[in-house]
């Protein structure tokens, strides 16, 4: 089972990130960087699949020189090899994915895997794109997969509205993963021998013209206006009483005269 991983390196969710000075995006320096946590998860899916029916693990991931120690860890991990298409541009999640298809179309490949979402900009379009422009299925929001014995078709189960679907798709085909993937809810963590062997690992560094893809093809359809940190909340207020019968008419009066929130 020859699986592709793509992957997103996003600040860490304990970092304090600050937006950029000069233009709508966030302030890299001082970031700690990280895999995106669903593409974690479908590292994890990948690897178990491999355990199971064989093949290799193929992770993809574009961005600066620092993408190198993320694509790293998948190594570690236990993926066979890694490509990093070395570019630092904004462009939005249709770009992405029209240059991770590119990528990926010489990669041997029975199912591409993707996180649901990436936990920064959260749009969830990548994988619904990627399939498009691969010309194959693809299945967001995936909570159950099983993958035929003959490695042609999978059975795989998504999340809608109040209920699941159920799916049967020919392979090759991509899923966006969602935790829970065939009960994986934590991936596994790199071991010192692992890490070891994680260096030596192939990862095949490309830029956009050794993909063949042209400037207008990598141009963004969508542009950020302007990016900013969300108001400081204001402190709470501390309600003294001696009664509970009090506390709710001085919480009232606040209601309805400070806050302006009722109107009796």
């Amino acid at each position: 089972m020859n699986t592709v991983v793509c992957i997103k390196q996003v600040p860490d969710t304990e970092t304090k990130v600050k937006v950029h000075p000069q233009r709508p995006a966030l302030d890299p320096e001082g970031v700690k960087w990280v895999i995106s946590p669903y593409d974690e998860l479908a590292i994890e899916a990948a690897l178990r699949m491999k355990e199971k029916m064989g093949g290799t693990v193929t992770v993809v991931s574009m961005g600066p020189q620092r993408v190198e120690e993320t694509l790293r860890t998948a190594l570690a991990m236990g993926a066979d090899s890694a490509v990093h298409i070395k570019e630092d541009l904004d462009v939005d999640a249709i770009t992405v994915a029209r240059i991770l298809a590119k990528a990926i179309q010489g990669l041997p490949r029975d199912l591409v895997l993707v996180g649901k979402q990436a936990i920064d900009d959260d749009s969830g379009q990548v994988g619904p794109a990627l399939g498009e422009f691969l010309g194959v299925p693809s299945v967001g929001i995936a909570t159950k997969l099983e993958v035929a014995a003959d490695k042609k078709s999978a059975k795989v189960s998504r999340q809608i509205e109040g209920a699941e679907e159920n799916l049967e798709i020919p392979l090759p085909a991509v899923l966006s993963v969602q935790k829970g993937l065939n009960g994986i809810h934590e991936p596994r963590y790199p071991t010192l021998p692992n890490i070891m062997k994680a260096k030596s690992k192939p990862l095949k560094a490309q830029a956009l013209k050794d993909l063949g893809l042209k400037p207008e093809e990598t141009a963004p359809r969508t542009q950020v206006a302007e990016m900013a940190l969300p108001p400081p909340r204001k402190a709470g207020k501390l309600i003294e009483y001696e009664t509970p019968q009090e506390a709710a008419q001085k919480l009232l009066t606040l209601l309805r005269e400070e806050a302006k929130l009722l109107q009796i």
